[in-house]
């Protein structure tokens, strides 16, 4: 028998979603504080009125429950999913008012994408859109990648009894200190000393190549923004073609590689651990697939010979790669040309890499390499079973930050989330091939979609059908959250329909 939520559980979930839409709300103010300076009033009003709309739902959800009430943890999911779709409703307001949509979904297709740091989007003439909107598409993708459950706990949120279940809800499993607040807090140290560092070495670039010192702060800004987050949102219609810059290209690579790594790796460097980074499975598997997607890359485009010469080759197929392998989705070649010049060989390595994704607990999705090491590992651990006597007992290790025993409930939910990923990746190749696009690109587009990568061959568009534009968003929010919180989220609802 599924028992129906009650009242109180309703009050719960509702008073800590205020808390989360509150500091939405509250974000709005750095784009408002940029039209200012800029004397963008108009787009200073689309921020203004987006931020009390904001303010005014989460204050009314605040006034349902006592402070004291601590949440459990199906209340942490349920919070966790669904502070992802308000985020995107509320998000999407000043997008849509800022005219460059052709209507709301397409906003608020662009606002997933944003904070699940995706990167495919459908704005119109991104050009000449303004500063203040700029910020803000940037802004959703850095604190996307971190979490806008993270951000609440680290700056809005004081003593959340049950704060481990919202955090876990939002795809993250590790506490790298003590508790989850500590850990929430060293993940925005961390993010805040790389903005330093990667935003004044952006700049400088692009001062010494020739940009107005303003505008190479803010291009430096919102370059690092969403390529540290892994998101793909650039301030130019060319991406990051428009700079045709191998210093920008060089250093973006590190951006997205370092910011597709574990936060518990950047701890262990952090605190003096340097051999983790050579010990960690995770880095050992991304190492290995890096590898192995390049060289089918590479296959490709030497088979296409699109490329005139070695170096070309190497620079634009590696580029695409790593930013699809880290799930960035920065792109210095025109989409049209995967379809054009990669040809089917080389679109694999990209959606293999796409797929597998970056490390947990990172600012990356899709399935993630931990997982992939672990089924791996599962299968070492078969085979050496399947070769010892009947009474012998084989113990596989791996290490993660320390010495492990690999448990058969570890391989199976890595497995069962691969699997999920699979079939998520599928709905969307099936939905495409069924409005008339070719199987190999709709899987592409829809690989980028639910890993959340932002590499686009062209199907991505305004134009493109409504239902697909609802499936894509759809495997930016699963494929973020990585289905736990969702399920959890659709078992609520089920009950709070059918229960007793």
């Amino acid at each position: 028998m599924i028992l129906r939520p009650r009242i109180e559980d309703l009050k719960v979930i509702g008073y800590y979603l205020g808390k989360l839409i509150i500091g939405l709300g509250i974000l709005m103010f750095i784009p408002l504080l940029v039209a200012f300076c800029f004397k963008e009033w108009n787009p200073g009003l689309d921020f203004l009125l987006a931020s009390l709309i904001s303010f005014t739902i989460g204050y009314f959800l605040l006034s349902l429950i006592p402070r004291s009430k601590e949440i459990n943890w199906t209340q942490g999911m349920v919070v966790a999913s669904l502070s992802w779709l308000f985020a995107m409703l509320l998000g999407a307001i000043p997008l849509y008012l800022s005219g460059h949509f052709a209507n709301f979904l397409d906003a608020c297709f662009d606002a997933m994408s944003g904070f699940a740091t995706c990167g495919l989007t459908l704005i119109r003439d991104l050009d000449h859109l303004s500063y203040s909107h700029n910020m803000w598409r940037h802004l959703m993708m850095f604190v996307g990648g971190q979490g806008i459950v993270v951000i609440a706990l680290t700056f809005f949120v004081r003593g959340i009894g049950g704060a481990f279940s919202i955090y876990v809800g939002e795809a993250r499993e590790e506490k790298i200190l003590p508790n989850v607040i500590q850990t929430a807090r060293f993940i925005w140290l961390v993010s805040f000393v790389w903005l330093i560092l990667g935003t004044s070495l952006l700049t400088g670039v692009g001062i010494f190549e020739g940009m107005p010192p303003i505008r190479s702060f803010l291009h430096g800004l919102w370059i690092f923004m969403a390529g540290w987050d892994t998101g793909g949102f650039a301030p130019q219609s060319q991406n990051i073609l428009y700079y045709h810059s191998s210093l920008i290209e060089a250093i973006t690579i590190v951006l997205f590689v370092i910011g597709s790594l574990n936060f518990g790796l950047h701890y262990a460097l952090w605190t003096g651990n340097r051999r983790e980074i050579y010990r960690n499975i995770e880095t050992i598997t991304f190492s290995i697939t890096i590898a192995a997607t390049f060289a089918l890359v590479v296959l490709g485009l030497t088979k296409t010979a699109f490329y005139a010469g070695n170096i070309a080759l190497f620079r634009r197929g590696f580029y695409q790669l790593i930013s699809g392998h880290s799930g960035t989705g920065y792109m210095t070649i025109y989409k049209e040309q995967f379809i054009s010049g990669w040809g089917p060989f080389a679109l694999l390595g990209m959606i293999i890499a796409m797929g597998i994704g970056g490390s947990s607990s990172s600012t990356a999705g899709g399935i993630k390499i931990l997982r992939l090491g672990i089924l791996f590992r599962g299968f070492l651990k078969e085979i050496k079973q399947l070769m010892s006597p009947e009474s012998g007992v084989v113990v596989q290790k791996f290490h993660h930050f320390k010495e492990r025993i690999l448990e058969d409930a570890q391989v199976k939910s890595a497995a069962l989330i691969i699997l999920a990923y699979i079939l998520l990746y599928l709905l969307g190749a099936i939905v495409g091939t069924f409005f008339g696009y070719p199987f190999e690109l709709s899987l592409f587009e829809s690989v980028s979609a639910g890993a959340n990568v932002g590499l686009s061959c062209g199907i991505t568009s305004s134009g493109m059908p409504v239902l697909l534009k609802v499936i894509y968003i759809f495997q930016m929010w699963c494929g973020r959250l990585e289905f736990m919180a969702v399920f959890v989220l659709f078992g609520f609802i089920a009950a709070l329909v059918r229960g007793k």
